[in-house]
Order: structure tokens, then sequence, then C-alpha cells
């Protein structure tokens, strides 16, 4: 059994490879953010007098506040994913040269989805109060790395340089997959290449929509598959709701060119109202 907090991993950071100057520099930088995120330094940019419209954001983008620091992933679901830390961030990006700035307002029009995990393949992880090394397979797997043979056939002589400690805080963004008893139960090159983007990994899809009128939904009932997301968004003049028949979840109060999204896990009839104009009702099938 792989236990990289004893004789097997001590001395580690003694012992990994030095970080490139240029790296090191993007680190300093880093501070953590709101909302279980990290941030850049608030500094002066050139990107901050040039601010992005919510409606010219594309997936895949790196997305920013005008106040507060922290970096998000705007997924193709319409959420948007928060980096817990550098150390993941630094997995899918080597800088942040990219990343697109929006106003605050803006941005808490973006609903948060979740927190980003490891790409695939790249290193290990651990955490404190679990001494088992993993390896990170697609959409926050992690697969435990049974031994120190399969751990240098899969990443070298030097694998314990390849660790990273997990807070445990964040240790709840993954689940626990079947171990890793041989190289070959895991292909790192090839989870690497099938997660090239973090919508990829996590599997995002964009989401059904549901257009709300000053006098009805439209369409008023749809059907989706089991996991799928709907997205709500008020063209009308007035104010509008999506509120649960049973009132177990709902959008709040919806101003004009507000978007509200829910993700349907389970199958069933979702019956909803809207509580400005309680003769307004819709229903998401969700197979």
């Amino acid at each position: 059994m792989l236990y990289s907090s004893t004789n097997l991993n001590i001395n580690l950071n003694e012992t990994k490879s030095p970080v490139n100057m240029t790296k090191k520099i993007f680190i300093a930088l880093i501070i953590i953010g709101v909302a279980f995120g990290f941030g850049l330094s608030n500094l002066k940019s050139a990107q901050a007098n040039s601010l992005v419209a919510l409606e010219d954001l594309e997936a895949g983008d790196l997305v920013r506040g005008e106040t507060f620091p922290a970096v998000y992933y705007y997924g193709v679901d319409g959420f948007r994913y928060v980096f817990p830390n550098d150390k993941t961030y630094f997995t899918w990006y080597d800088n942040f040269d990219d990343v697109r700035w929006i106003s605050d307002e803006d941005l808490t029009k973006v609903q948060i989805g979740g927190n980003v995990t490891y790409r695939p393949g790249l290193r290990m992880v651990k955490i404190n109060s679990d001494p088992k090394t993993y390896a990170v397979d697609m959409d926050g797997e992690l697969r435990h790395v049974t031994s120190e043979t399969v751990a240098t056939d899969l990443y070298g002589s030097e694998w314990n340089t390849m660790i990273d400690d997990v807070p445990d805080s964040f240790f709840g963004n993954y689940f626990y997959g079947d171990p890793i008893n041989a190289a070959g139960d895991y292909d790192k090159e090839q989870v690497m290449n099938d997660s090239p983007d973090i919508n990829t990994d996590k599997g995002l899809v964009e989401p059904e929509e549901v257009s709300i009128y000053d006098g009805d939904y439209a369409p008023s009932a749809i059907t989706i598959d089991a996991g799928s997301n709907v997205r709500f968004t008020n063209i009308g003049t007035d104010n509008h709701t999506v509120t649960a028949d049973d009132l177990t979840w709902g959008s709040g109060t919806m101003a004009p060119e507000v978007s509200y999204i829910k993700k349907f896990e389970d199958a069933g009839n979702y019956y909803y109202f809207d509580s400005y104009h309680p003769d307004m009702t819709g229903v998401i099938i969700v197979e």
C-alpha cells in the first residue's frame, strides 16, 4: 500500500524539482479569493478598463469581476466554476493571460456550479487525514495508487515529487473510484487527452432554454434527461419567478434579462409557477 506521508515521502518539499521563475512570480500573486476561490492580487490592469459584456462571454472563458480577484471558469452549462487554489489552476493553465474581466454586477448573475478539480493524469494528490496517494481520473475521480512500484511505473522514479496536498475542505469535490493495482489499470496520458478542458472533464453540456414572457413560459413543458440543466431567462419587462409547486426550489425574483439555471438530477415531473403571476405555470419532465 502506498503511503506518501511515511518513509516513501520523507522530506518531500526538499525533493521537489525547482519551480521555474515565471511560475513563481504567478504563484506569488495568488491569494485566497471569495467563494472558496482564489485570485490574483487586485492590481491595476488594462483588462479592467475594457470589461466584457456578459452576453459576449464564451464557454471555456476564464473570468473575474472588478472588485474581487477570484478567477472562475465559465462552463458551457452556464455556471461558473471556482478554482479552489493555485495548484488546481496550474494543472489546467500556465498563466493568467486569458482571464476576461466583467462587471461585478454581471458576475453575480452567473451562478456558481461547483469547484474545479485537478486535471486528470498530471499529478497525484493526498490529504492530511488520509495517508493514501491518489491518481486523478475524469471529473475528480480518485484512484488509489496501491504501491511504490505502480507509482514508479506511472510517474517515474521521482514519483514522490508529483504529489500535491489537497486541503481537507476541498476533498469533498472528489469521489473515490477503483484502486490502481498495476500500471495497466490507469493510462495517465490517455486520461489527460480525454480531458483537454474543464467542460470535457466535468461532462458539462449546454442547458435547455425556457424563456419567460410577461404572460407565459415558452415552452411551458419540456422533456430532458436526468442530470440536465434548464436555463430560465426573463425576457419580459416585469419581474418574474420560477417557483416549484412544493416550494422546494425556486429562482427568487428575476428582474428583466436575469437568468436562473436549475439542474434536475432525478426522474420525475417538476411543476412550477410564477409567484408574481400565479396563472403562469410550467413543467419539466425528467426521464
